[in-house]
């Protein structure tokens, strides 16, 4: 029970931890890395790739050292850190920058609302003056823009 508290509470954490890297780091002294990911472009990887390292390898380190030295709460942390991780890849890269084309996003409000804030946030290609640097959890006039949208039927 504990391991799932560690796990769930290393997941939720994430969103926070990612929403601040993105903020503070991706638009402050890293933008170089990040920029890429703000303009169009035609090659399939970008720079901005790299900022997967900042999750990946503390992730594989806490499940290594969890496995080597029997250390479950480390393991617990490395996995609530992929299990985000795979949540962020499905988010940004399926849903929203539309690289998988498998989900529908005009039947789930959810979907429309994130999709609503990411398109929002790319639509300022600078690193300053920009909004919306969360990935799974929206400002709420996104989700009532999406709900509405429902109701007029779009």
């Amino acid at each position: 029970m504990k391991w799932l508290f560690v796990f769930m509470t290393t997941f939720l954490f994430m969103e926070f931890s990612a929403w601040a890297l993105h903020r503070y780091v991706m638009h402050g002294f890293l933008w170089i890395l990040h920029e890429d990911h703000h303009v169009p472009h035609q090659h399939k990887f970008e720079k901005n790739d790299l900022f997967s390292l900042f999750y990946a390898v503390p992730s594989f380190l806490s499940i290594l050292f969890d496995h080597l030295f029997k250390l479950p709460f480390l393991g617990a942390f490395g996995y609530g850190i992929l299990a985000y991780g795979f949540a962020y890849f499905f988010v940004h890269e399926v849903i929203i920058h539309r690289r998988l084309k498998f989900i529908s996003l005009k039947k789930n409000w959810y979907f429309r609302a994130l999709n609503m804030a990411h398109k929002v946030h790319h639509s300022n290609q600078r690193k300053e003056d920009g909004k919306n640097f969360g990935m799974l959890i929206v400002p709420m006039e996104y989700y009532k823009k999406s709900i509405q949208m429902k109701k007029i039927n779009i």
